[in-house]
């Protein structure tokens, strides 16, 4: 009885009755919640998130539970929760999409659960994976023996591009590299460049223009002077679309700066790198395929669930130089076909590329080129209306997608009531529920952004972000009149 009783316990197998219905109760919940993403708030509910942690801190069970006991509090507290990342109001951050095609080969590639760390093991799926990157390498017009490889976002694919150049340019001599990023470069370099061993002393900030782009002048000085200290320049950062504003910084005049200077040049592109897929908006980008390397988001401009990053590098050989290694267990590495252990740190790994694969072959290339199309056409148009509004000056105009503005009027007065209207400009619009919105502070400005990225966002939400901003600045203008009244004269 009890080694009948220990066996049963060890089956941890289901049957086929048993998948399908837990593979049904699942569906019908996620149907149910992507459904209803048009009416829930743009932002969850926060109110007493601390004390909701703290009650959900439980220790291992020792015994299982039903699945819809599990799925209950998950779809009905848990998950409504948090910001609505997938939703069609979400113009905060630089969203990213989720889309369903997508989840449908993340279930695939689980269940199947084939290993594709190397050729030899699965060589067909590795194939599809390989099949993927070269479409983004074509998109990105990157030369054939360009390699890379998918990423868990874009800070693994600083991380990677970061040590290649490292590997190739500074060999043992590491303490003596520096680099260069701007002052609106994305803040995980700084933390790739310190695993890559460049430490932070070795990282030059240099200042942007009026746009919010890197000033190719003040980099060429600073790659003078570092010379002249006996130090060894070898890396430079453009941003083809800043987090902060959207800027795109002057990409084709860096890559002259970098190759008469020899570094290398790496472009992040993690939110508008996918732009350059799209013909007519190519010039927007120009000199992206110049680089070196290249980090793309694909949970960005593909619409991919998060997680899903991805590196390109010109001289496919130097990140395989970083990256090949053997052993005696493992078959011969082989050169004919892609291996994606000989191209980045992971051997044992899932299958990234079945998701951008499955949802590439699905839509088509062509439907993709008409969404980011749209949402490029979408910002431009919000633009336009909401520099109208009264009280709003316009920062930053979509050089992509994302735009930046803040609110100024004399009844504000000081620099710090501005950035407090803005502020809260934001928060209200997104405390309405149905658009969320933030800000990012640049220097002492406090600035408020719109980013259309979200391949649900169309022009019905744009146009309700544009209306609730107007009503919002309103409010908040006739209440610093009211205010300003009321003050005693002076």
């Amino acid at each position: 009885m009890t080694s009948n009783a220990n066996a049963d316990l060890a089956d941890l197998d289901l049957s086929s009755a048993e998948m399908q219905a837990m593979g049904e109760t699942v569906l019908a919940r996620v149907v149910a919640h992507l459904g209803a993403l048009h009416e829930v708030p743009s932002c969850g509910d926060f109110t007493g998130i601390e004390a909701l942690c703290r009650s959900m801190r439980e220790a291992v069970p020792e015994q299982g539970e039903a699945l819809e006991a599990l799925l209950a509090p998950l779809f009905d507290e848990w998950i409504p929760r948090s910001f609505t990342t997938p939703g069609p109001g979400y113009f905060a951050y630089i969203p990213g999409g989720g889309i369903y095609p997508a989840a449908l080969a993340d279930f695939i590639a689980d269940t199947t659960n084939r290993y594709t760390g190397i050729w030899q093991a699965a060589p067909a799926l590795v194939q599809l994976e390989a099949n993927a990157l070269d479409w983004l390498r074509d998109w990105m017009q990157f030369p054939e023996d360009a390699r890379g490889l998918f990423t868990t976002g874009g800070s693994m694919a600083m991380f990677n591009a970061i040590a290649c150049a490292r590997e190739k340019l500074l060999g043992n001599d590491i303490r003596a590299g520096t680099l260069y990023v701007s002052s609106q470069s994305h803040h995980c370099i700084a933390k790739a460049a310190k695993l890559a061993g460049i430490a932070h002393d070795r990282v030059r900030v240099i200042g942007v223009d009026s746009r919010f782009r890197l000033r190719v002048d003040e980099l060429e000085l600073a790659i003078a002077a570092d010379r002249n200290a006996g130090l060894k320049p070898f890396m430079v950062f453009s941003t083809a679309g800043t987090t902060n504003t959207g800027a795109v910084d002057p990409i084709e005049a860096i890559a002259d700066l970098a190759a008469r200077e020899h570094l290398w040049h790496h472009v992040d592109g993690a939110y508008g790198g996918f732009f350059h897929m799209v013909p007519e908006l190519r010039p927007l980008l120009a000199g992206l395929p110049r680089a070196d390397s290249l980090t793309l988001d694909p949970h960005k401009g593909l619409f991919m669930p998060y997680g899903t990053g991805a590196l390109l590098v010109r001289d496919g050989e130097a990140l395989r130089a970083l990256h090949s290694s053997t052993a005696g267990y493992l078959p011969d590495n082989q050169s004919e076909f892609y291996d994606p252990a000989q191209y980045g740190p992971d051997l044992s790994r899932g299958f990234p590329g079945l998701r951008v694969w499955l949802t590439l072959k699905f839509f088509g290339a062509a439907r993709y080129r008409a969404a980011l199309a749209e949402k490029r056409a979408l910002a431009v148009w919000a633009t336009q209306q909401i520099a109208r509004i009264p009280g709003i000056v316009m920062d930053a105009e979509p050089q992509l997608s994302l735009f930046a503005f803040h609110l100024e009027d004399p009844r504000l007065g000081t620099r710090e009531a501005e950035n407090s209207a803005t502020r809260a400009l934001m928060e209200r619009v997104t405390g309405r529920g149905q658009v969320m919105l933030t800000g990012a502070m640049t220097g002492d400005r406090f600035l408020g952004r719109v980013c259309v990225l979200s391949f649900r966002t169309r022009r019905a939400e744009t146009e309700l972000c544009v209306r609730q901003l107007a009503e919002e600045t309103a409010l908040l203008l006739a209440e610093a009149s009211h205010a300003h009244a009321a003050q005693p004269a002076q």
